[in-house]
């Protein structure tokens, strides 16, 4: 086997370095959270169409029983979290901006944690083909952990029609707090690689980069250990520095491979794949152990609570329950926010269920309040830290006319959303915020083209088979003007003739 080239670490354009406020919530191991009295399970905990339920209210469900399906379209199903009795199916508040709602599956637990009888044999996935593996992992409900939860198995399934050279585990928790995924590495370095290993079979490929942080020595070290006992060399780890937003998945290609994926591309377009650590650990968790995606490791931290701690707790525990596990909220609690303090969407209830995208609960304290914004004195200090290279002064201009033309030329749908022109801006503009906005705009204005296109074609094809049929009928009709001609009118009248002798009583009618 030919060992993997090896490159020097790309560049990141701009980024900040940001305090990591990391190791309040890393002094001690990762806590297991007790089985909640209540699971509020979503249907939708992933990018597509939601998960459509197939058990209904009173029936009892077992661990691991899988209670929504896809319909085939872009989706991944949802399996009980533990054992219990199914009360409801409602919308229910979630983790999305402007605190909407989302139909759920609520499942009073019954305590026993009774996991479902698997009467499929778990096969060793070396055995299995690629096709075959692939198919396997879209059933765990796995989706990506890192914050996209794009389906796994299509995100492979995608991947797999481009040439690839190389998987890359994104081990960088670049947003301050968030440490969940360095508490994984630490505690369970053996799942991430051995998800490395079947993930590499699943794609054919024999290169991967696990790409950590400078700021965590501890899980390299644990990675180091693992891959030793393991000792597969298509596994190579490579520490990043540690710059926001490095642990973006363009950022990560550029700074691990030295290749840059084009604006509006993907990372295929440049032969990688790139996968969350803790996705790794989940397709082993469920190739190897049959466990779909049912609990992950979730940061609770910030000012507002007693003690920051990282937990593993079940798909669909409530907010209020993790939050008791850092012994509750202090005095000066103020804001809850799911993310980290850069990317994250505040909510306004604990009784949001932790999803399979909850890296973090973040609770806030009082903060000093933000000045008033200012006119924008063309600083320049946006675009020197916007890692896409974008000039966000010229965005925030064109977002403000409502300039859609402009706005996709100056690359506004590349932005990442990472909040860094905030931080920097000397006049407290939100353009984040500003920039959301004009993207939604314009998704509104292209489904608005797009409902006028088809609402064109319906008509032009309307207008086309009224044409048609009008054609038609003419040559019909001139066909029978055209056989009345060839028979003659000698013969038009033998054929009355005829008729008469049919019908007696109409020989008085003229003809």
């Amino acid at each position: 086997m030919s060992a993997a080239p090896t490159y020097d670490l790309g560049k990141l354009h701009g980024g900040l370095r940001l305090p990591g406020e990391k190791s309040v919530s890393t002094t001690g191991p990762v806590l297991q959270a007790p089985i909640p009295d209540q699971l509020v399970l979503p249907l939708t905990q992933h990018v597509g169409n939601p998960s459509q339920p197939i058990v209904g209210i009173g029936e009892h469900v077992l661990k691991g029983q899988l209670i929504a399906d896809t319909d085939g379209s872009l989706g991944a199903p949802v399996h009980a979290s533990s054992s219990g009795k199914i009360v409801a199916i409602e919308p229910w508040p979630v983790s999305r901006r402007h605190g909407a709602t989302a139909p759920c599956i609520v499942i009073e637990c019954d305590g026993q944690d009774q996991a479902i009888e698997t009467t499929e044999i778990v096969v060793d996935y070396a055995q299995l083909d690629p096709d075959s593996l692939l198919k396997k992992i879209l059933q765990g409900g796995i989706v990506g952990l890192g914050g996209a939860v794009f389906p796994t198995a299509q995100k492979l399934m995608q991947a797999v029609t481009a040439p690839l050279d190389y998987l890359i585990l994104n081990g960088v928790e670049c947003e301050p707090y968030i440490s969940c995924d360095d508490m994984l590495m630490r505690e369970h370095a053996h799942d991430v690689l051995r998800g490395a290993q079947i993930l590499m079979h699943a794609l054919s490929l024999s290169h991967c980069h696990v790409a950590v942080e400078s700021d965590k020595p501890q899980a390299m070290i644990a990675l180091g250990e693992a891959l030793g006992e393991i000792a597969d060399d298509r596994i190579v780890l490579k520490q990043v520095p540690t710059i926001y937003p490095s642990g973006g998945e363009d950022q990560l290609v550029q700074l691990v491979t030295n290749k840059e994926v084009p604006t509006g591309g993907l990372p295929t377009d440049v032969g990688c794949v790139v996968q969350n650590v803790g996705t790794a650990a989940a397709i082993n968790r469920w190739v190897v152990h049959g466990e779909p995606l049912i609990s992950r490791i979730t940061t609770i931290t910030g000012g507002g609570v007693v003690q920051p701690v990282n937990v593993h707790a079940r798909i669909g525990t409530t907010i209020a329950d993790i939050v008791h596990l850092a012994g509750g909220y202090t005095d000066q609690a103020n804001q809850l926010v799911i993310g980290g303090p850069m990317t994250g969407k505040s909510i306004s209830t604990d009784r949001v269920p932790l999803v399979k995208a909850t890296n973090c609960v973040l609770v806030l304290v009082d903060e000093v309040p933000l000045e008033n914004p200012r006119p924008c004195i063309r600083c320049g200090e946006c675009a020197e830290v916007c890692p896409i290279q974008l000039l966000p002064q010229q965005l925030y201009w064109f977002s403000c006319a409502d300039n859609e033309t402009k706005l996709r030329e100056f690359g506004l749908t590349d932005c990442i959303e990472c909040g860094c022109c905030d931080l920097v801006c000397p006049s407290h503009i939100a353009l984040t915020a500003d920039f959301r906005m004009a993207k939604a705009r314009m998704r509104e204005l292209a489904d608005e083209k797009a409902r006028a296109k088809r609402a064109r074609q319906r008509y032009e094809t309307r207008n086309l088979r009224v044409l048609i049929e009008q054609e038609k009928r003419d040559e019909e009709l001139a066909a029978q003007k055209e056989t009345a001609r060839e028979i003659g009118p000698e013969a038009i009248k033998a054929i009355v003739a005829r008729a008469r002798k049919k019908s007696p009583g109409d020989q008085d009618e003229d003809i």
